[in-house]
């Protein structure tokens, strides 16, 4: 096997706070895949500018400039973490033999990147990193996470659990991926459909080194309803069983009713009735709203419009992309 090209694809979202460290800790790695001849010398780090408002761009420029391995892409606008991850991986994949996406608060050990890409070298080509532990989180937040990896198990969804979007993917494995067009993007729940070859790699999960979360409640809430809907019908279904077994327990009360009336028992109670009235209609505005977040998705993938859309690219002056012809040859033309 030919020494692989690595681009590691790191999206980023007002990060000027970690970026420094981030591209001392990548470059460290790097260059020891480097100088080890595990990756070719022509690897980089690409850098994903989610609509930063802080320096970020600013900041990635930069270090283009002071380090050759340095690459970025500025999308035009905020397209949310899935969506500029899914555009640093299809930017890379077009010069890369295989990636490794990392978010840049260096909460994800980047000493984990070198088994990474031992585990390619093995034959696998998704490469998954596993959280082995969760000791920086707090305990709502690791409650949280774990029992939302249990639901999405449970609704029969194949995710990996305590697998966040840390991992390594083959060339072919981003050339399945850009086969799923869905506008709905949860890719820990789509990379475990391509179905190749697959290994782990365990690591601890590490303080944030600077800055703030970009993952609060609510937005972790939402992220969650995204993954749930978006790969499991059975939550619709529960409201159609809901509905059937309140259906069944009406005729059940009706026919009590009328017994009662008969045999001149029944008594008019308003506490009785106000709270069937309101647990009802609770249960019909839940169904309602689960209802309309598949509506919702339904008018979004209609609608085909585009997940990203990039600004501005920066190249990288170690590597040049192979031409037709060179790809034919087998003799890539590198600066």
């Amino acid at each position: 096997m030919s020494t692989p090209v690595l681009i590691i694809v790191v999206p980023c979202y007002n990060e000027e706070e970690v970026l420094h460290e981030t591209v001392g800790r990548l470059d460290k790695v790097l260059h020891d895949l480097i100088d080890d001849k595990l990756v070719s010398a022509h690897s980089t780090v690409l850098f994903v500018d989610d609509g930063s408002r802080d320096r970020t761009w600013a900041l990635i420029e930069q270090y283009s400039r002071s380090h050759d391995f340095v690459t970025g892409v500025k999308l035009a606008r905020n397209a949310g973490h899935q969506n500029a991850l899914l555009a640093g991986l299809m930017t890379a994949r077009q010069t890369s033999d295989i990636t490794i996406s990392i978010d840049a608060d260096l909460q994800d050990d980047t000493d984990a990147i070198r088994e990474f890409v031992v585990k390619y070298h093995e034959g696998a080509e998704v490469v998954y990193g596993i959280r082995s532990a969760r000791v920086t989180d707090t305990w709502f937040k690791k409650t949280t996470a774990e029992s939302f990896y249990k639901l999405m198990h449970r609704l029969g969804v194949q995710i990996k659990y305590n697998h966040a979007d840390y991992r390594l993917l083959s060339r072919r494995a981003l050339d399945y991926l850009a086969e799923y067009k869905e506008v709905n993007v949860f890719l820990r729940g789509i990379v475990p459909l391509l179905g190749l070859r697959t290994a782990e790699v365990m690591y601890e999960r590490k303080e944030r080194f600077a800055g703030e979360s970009k993952y609060p409640l609510r937005k972790m809430v939402s992220f969650a309803l995204d993954g749930i809907t978006s790969f499991s019908v059975k939550p619709i279904r529960l409201v159609t069983l809901t509905g059937f077994l309140f259906s069944i327990f009406s005729v059940f009360a009706g026919v009590y009713a009328i017994i009662s009336k008969l045999m001149g028992t029944a008594v008019s109670g308003w506490t009785s009735l106000i709270l069937s009235v309101w647990f009802i209609g609770g249960v019909q505005l839940l169904a309602l709203g689960l209802i309309g977040e598949y509506i919702g998705k339904i008018y979004r993938e209609v609608k085909h419009r585009p997940l990203y859309l990039i600004e501005k690219t920066l190249s990288s002056r170690s590597y040049v992309k192979e031409t037709d012809a060179t790809r034919a040859q087998g003799e890539p033309i590198y600066n």
